[in-house]
């Protein structure tokens, strides 16, 4: 092990983390790259993709790690009380929240938005972050520790492309309150950031972009390439090591130089 890598994984060992959305993706990237850097406990949330789940709580545990899985409905405001109650029960301190479940759910340009959609696309991006970040809070002021990763985007940055409005501008409130979260609780011992991804090659893509749209993407990047969700785990990893510790209150824009242009 380098000496840089003894850094980054120092501090996360024995700890235990919350990943939500973690059954693809990002999610799944940051939940195994967390038990790879020492974290010995991994809590996987999922919506509705079970077996990307069980492959996620597979790989944790072939790193090194403990796995347990649980299901929550982050769409709607009582999926969400249901989901902050259930991890009460779980009775497990946890150390590091990643708030990474999150969707665009669909393109709606203003004429095509639906109230329905607009609760939606919000209470998924933005309730849900809050209150599961209200949920585990208190176990982390008691041990004067933490570390909160919140999920924002470029969209929140640039508006988005066409008919994802809504979704850039919850991401916007996303990295909004992580400065207001970081004030309040970094003077409790705990470390809020966001990190902020451009255009991952993933399976959020494959949803919402046409492989044109991603071509014109990959072109306009200064890197010449798409984001992988690896990349982005690596910045989360980062900065719930020791040697992000005194980075309080930032997004972390990864995007090959995207933001830029």
């Amino acid at each position: 092990m380098s000496e840089f890598q003894g850094r980054t994984a120092s501090g996360l060992q024995g700890r235990t983390a919350l990943v939500t959305g973690a059954s693809r993706g990002i999610g799944q990237a940051t939940a195994v790259a967390l038990a790879k850097a020492g974290v010995a406990h991994v809590i996987v949330h999922y919506g509705g993709h079970l077996a990307g789940a069980e492959e996620t709580a597979a790989q944790v545990r072939a790193a090194g790690a403990t796995a347990q899985i649980i299901q929550g409905e982050l769409g709607s405001t009582a999926g969400v009380t249901a989901f902050c109650d259930a991890l009460k029960q779980l009775n497990a301190p946890i150390d590091i929240l990643i708030n990474n479940a999150g969707s665009l759910v669909k393109r709606a340009r203003i004429l095509e938005t639906t109230p329905e959609l607009f609760d939606e696309v919000y209470t998924l991006n933005v309730k849900s972050a809050w209150f599961i970040a209200q949920a585990v809070v208190p176990g982390m002021i008691e041990r004067k520790s933490g570390w909160i990763i919140n999920l924002s985007s470029i969209a929140a940055r640039n508006g988005g492309g066409l008919g994802a409005a809504l979704y850039a501008s919850a991401k916007a409130a996303v990295a909004c309150y992580t400065k207001g979260m970081a004030k309040e609780l970094a003077p409790q011992g705990i470390q809020v950031n966001a990190v902020s991804p451009g255009t991952v090659d993933n399976h959020f893509h494959e949803v919402f972009s046409t492989q044109a749209m991603l071509d014109t993407m990959k072109a306009s990047t200064p890197a010449g390439t798409l984001g992988t969700n690896e990349e982005i785990a690596d910045t989360i990893v980062f900065l719930c090591s020791h040697a992000g510790r005194f980075i309080h209150g930032q997004t972390i824009e990864i995007n090959g130089g995207m933001f830029m242009v």
